[in-house]
């Protein structure tokens, strides 16, 4: 529960003063307990210089809480009819950028960050998401080095690259990145900071001392990129190496590449911060996209949207872009917006049932999202990429289609197979039995041609042979205590298959 009188955040109350007041009180007495609450955690750091960099964090995280009981008690519910589509200045159209010849100059001045924080225990892998296997035994974060190191050797450049990690990544990702030593390309890391949970009921925060277990902390989303590359002192790092642009991305997306148009157009446009958006499909509709709100830009996310409008965010044709979370900034904005205190990224609570010590507890997760914070920064504006910088691997079914005969490496970069008509990739679900890797490869050892493919739907115990070419539409569906095996060199095309087939070789 919420201290008493507050409210959740995103809903409308009106009140008296009187009211104001008692919320304010119990605003108040929650922010005084949770402070006493972070200097009794810091006071468990036995080090000084440890504690010292402990208190900076326990901070930062205390003026988050700060502010989401401020938004509860007050209610934090955006304005519908200041929402408005986006202008030309505040969304560019990518082929209206131009090149440049100072290609080299300006590469010399970015550094490239990859946010390396994620597990794949979505996936049902062990350890960080950026050394699952992803095509031709590499992982994402092989394709990224051989991305940068192609840069660098082409245009006789220095492009660091850059790894903001979790505390649930840091020590695994050490030791992967020992094999890149041989490479000519310099590999920095730093850790996004580390938040206790906090129990849902009471506001108390979950860990007792600052070496209580792993579980009870928490990264508090992409968002806090800005604090902790000040923090961490790599800004500073990269400045005085001359670098003044950053291009940041989620490590799963295949796509996000360096785009030469994207950093001159930057450069030429004096953008401290540039988002990149692509078309909204119907898959996209819960995407978060930039809006024209009170005659700035603002990014608008799914959870804000009061509930009678959330039909009409996912309209395609009012709000025509979504979010791929590809970002350039500005380094010298960042490390000015955040001495001076500026950032203030809309507050995502994130509720969830964990287990301690046997027992089930509710807790809340406050995070921020990295793209929040372009209000906060000068000329800032989206482009409106092409689709292909757009290729997450999220779940197996995204795995299977950058597996498939649809893309090939190019110095670590995926293309798409020229011959696909239209350029767009086919929608591939695949059910639960197909959620974790180990089962994906299981049921599908080789993976299908689908050149041609529109549509794929697998659910069900389904089971693909070798060299299977998949058409139009294809729609497998084995029901309750059934088995489909698809045989060796099946061509499948606009099909529904249901029932059972067990005719598979072995």
């Amino acid at each position: 529960m919420l201290p008493t009188g507050a409210r959740p955040i995103g809903r409308q109350h009106s009140k008296s003063q009187s009211a104001f007041a008692f919320d304010n009180t119990a605003t108040s007495i929650a922010a005084s307990t949770m402070r006493n609450e972070l200097n009794h955690l810091a006071n468990t750091v036995k080090d000084p210089k440890q504690r010292k960099a402990f208190e900076k964090e326990m901070d930062n995280f205390f003026s988050l809480f700060s502010r989401y009981l401020q938004e509860s008690a007050k209610g934090n519910e955006i304005n519908w009819d200041s929402v408005k589509s986006p202008n030309p200045e505040q969304v560019v159209e990518y082929s209206t950028l131009k090149g440049t010849d100072l290609t080299r100059d300006y590469l010399n001045k970015l550094a490239v960050l990859k946010l390396n924080g994620g597990l794949g225990t979505s996936m049902g892998c062990v350890g960080p998401k950026s050394i699952i296997e992803v095509r031709e035994g590499n992982s994402f974060l092989d394709l990224s080095v051989r991305q940068i190191e192609h840069l660098n050797r082409k245009f006789n450049v220095s492009v660091p690259f850059v790894l903001m990690n979790s505390f649930n990544t840091d020590e695994a990702t050490a030791k992967v990145i020992k094999k890149y030593e041989a490479h000519k390309i310099e590999i920095l890391t730093f850790n996004q900071s580390r938040f206790p949970r906090v129990h849902k009921e009471t506001l108390l925060p979950v860990p007792r001392e600052a070496d209580s277990p792993i579980d009870e902390w928490y990264p508090p989303g992409h968002g806090d990129l800005f604090e902790s590359l000040h923090n961490s002192g790599l800004i500073d790092r990269l400045l005085a190496q001359g670098k003044e642009y950053l291009f940041v991305s989620n490590i799963d997306n295949l796509g996000a590449v360096v785009d030469l148009n994207i950093l001159n157009h930057m450069i030429d446009t004096h953008a401290e911060y540039i988002m990149e958006l692509t078309d909204k499909t119907k898959a996209d509709v819960k995407g978060g996209t930039l809006i024209d709100y009170e005659g700035k830009v603002r990014l608008l996310e799914i959870a804000q949207v009061p509930s009678q409008h959330v039909e009409e965010f996912k309209s395609i044709k009012k709000f025509k872009y979504f979010n791929t979370n590809n970002i350039w900034l500005h380094l010298p904005a960042v490390k000015r917006v955040v001495e001076n205190h500026e950032l203030s990224m809309e507050i995502i609570p994130n509720f969830k049932t964990v287990k301690y010590h046997g027992e089930s507890h509710n807790i809340i997760q406050l995070e921020t999202a990295i793209g929040a914070a372009i209000r906060h920064f000068k000329n800032a504006h989206g482009v409106n990429v092409p689709r292909r910088r757009f290729l997450p691997v999220k779940t197996c079914s995204d795995l299977m289609l950058v597996k498939s005969d649809l893309y090939s490496i190019n110095h670590g970069q995926l293309e798409m197979d020229p011959h696909r008509f239209g350029g767009s990739a086919p929608l591939i679900k695949l059910g639960a039995d197909f959620k974790k890797v180990a089962d994906f490869a299981k049921h599908i050892p080789s993976i299908p041609k689908i050149l041609e493919l529109d549509h794929l739907t697998i659910t069900g115990n389904v089971n693909i042979g070798r060299s299977v070419t998949l058409k139009g539409t294809v729609i497998i569906v084995a029901s309750d205590n059934n088995r489909i095996d698809i045989p060796n060199g099946s061509v499948l095309e606009n099909c529904v298959i249901t029932g059972n087939l067990n005719i598979l070789e072995h």
